[in-house]
């Protein structure tokens, strides 16, 4: 039986109170990382909306923003750059559906990021249209047998866990034949191979499962649920994507700032430049502004529409302030330096601040974590109230559907 518990009365002062303490007692300059990360789950300060005893205090999802607020300011290491995935997706969905005993397990090693965590959703013959996947999970006693492959896994190649999403019932239409488990990468039958990107890196991978013997402990959800556990993730995904700050200190349109700067010093600026970065610069706080609504208006638990919105409005925004920077850069913009395929760690990944790099890498944003497209049609559908796109594969089983 899970355990939930109703939010707790938690105001601003004592969340503040609780940081300081941490700080205190766990000086960040001094502290090994994952010793202050474990720190900062155990006082209830991973995510501040999650139950007491599995990273939080029950209290308004408001409040992460103090946490990091403080946190940023005594210097201390942001939980999500060595292990994004888990930390804003993963945990989540984790919390949202997993067992008291599946928490307990997961979720502090998740913060701590001893275990990082990748995401399996993404197919060769299933990018947009998620629900159509063919892996297959096939029951035998107390574990399930796994078999297919995944695309576009960021952080495989450094992951010992995998949101994993896979088809345990072919006969269901396909949207309710699924099961979800958060898989041990280390398994028998779990192959992480490279996909280079046209940075040169090989930040994502292919993942090939064969044959692999999942125990069922690690299943999120009841069979047949997967879909909605999923969704719980995806929504996850989109609010990291489109609700990050994009106005601070080394996000892209601060760069673009910086860069206009340069060029109106060395006298190379033209008067369409700046007109073009006023104009990202209020689409920007446009969004900044968004996103503090959303934040406001989103009810505890998983995230609605605006993550997709979000999602959306930083995507574009994204590529064309990238775009604005390698103009800004002139001659220098079209250069660049090393195609050498590695395989990146984390912190590069995650802290890339080549602009040539980040243009190449910002073409990405569109198809990552739900196309565009995909994020439109939501936005018409759930916000705008517009009649849903014909589904006539809605209730046919997946067994029967043309592939």
């Amino acid at each position: 039986m899970t355990t939930r518990v109703s939010p707790a009365p938690v105001s601003e002062r004592e969340v503040e109170d609780a940081v300081a303490d941490l700080v205190e007692r766990f000086p960040p300059d001094t502290t090994e990382r994952t010793k202050f990360l474990a720190a900062q789950y155990d006082a209830g300060l991973a995510w501040v909306n999650f139950d007491p005893g599995f990273g939080g205090l029950g209290a308004d999802p408001a409040l992460q923003l103090v946490i990091e607020r403080v946190l940023d300011a005594a210097g201390a290491p942001p939980a999500a750059q060595l292990n994004p995935l888990g930390v804003m997706m993963a945990g989540p969905t984790v919390h949202a559906h997993g067992t008291d005993e599946q928490r307990r397990r997961l979720l502090r090693p998740l913060f701590s990021s001893t275990e990082i965590w990748c995401q399996l959703f993404s197919e060769p013959g299933a990018g947009s249209d998620l629900a159509s996947l063919s892996t297959s999970a096939v029951r035998d006693g107390d574990e399930w047998v796994v078999n297919g492959q995944k695309v576009w896994t960021s952080l495989a190649h450094h992951a010992q866990r995998g949101m994993l999403v896979a088809r345990s019932d072919p006969s269901q239409p396909k949207h309710r034949g699924l099961i979800y488990f958060a898989l041990d990468m280390q398994l028998p039958g779990v192959e992480v191979r490279p996909l280079r990107q046209m940075t040169g890196e090989a930040e994502f991978n292919e993942v090939y499962l064969t044959d692999v013997r999942v125990p069922d402990r690690d299943r999120l959800g009841e069979p047949g649920d997967g879909w909605r556990v999923a969704l719980t993730t995806l929504m996850n995904e989109r609010v990291s994507i489109g609700g990050r700050p994009v106005q601070r200190s080394g996000s892209s349109i601060t760069q673009a700032l910086k860069l206009y700067q340069q060029a109106a010093t060395a006298g190379t600026a033209r008067a369409v430049d700046r007109d073009r970065l006023m104009r990202l610069w209020t689409r920007a706080e446009v969004l900044r502004l968004t996103n503090i609504r959303a934040t406001d208006a989103r009810e505890r638990g998983t995230p609605g529409p605006e993550g997709s919105i979000g999602k959306l409005a930083t995507t574009e925004l994204n590529k064309d302030v990238y775009e604005l920077c390698v103009t800004l850069l002139g001659p220098e913009g079209a250069l660049y330096d090393d195609y050498t395929m590695i395989r990146p760690d984390i912190g590069r990944i995650f802290t890339q601040r080549d602009i040539r790099k980040l243009f190449l890498r910002s073409r990405a944003n569109s198809i990552e974590g739900g196309s565009s497209e995909i994020m439109r049609n939501i936005l018409g559908e759930r916000v705008l109230g517009l009649p849903a796109e014909p589904r006539v594969d809605k209730d046919t089983p997946w067994s029967e559907l043309a592939r």
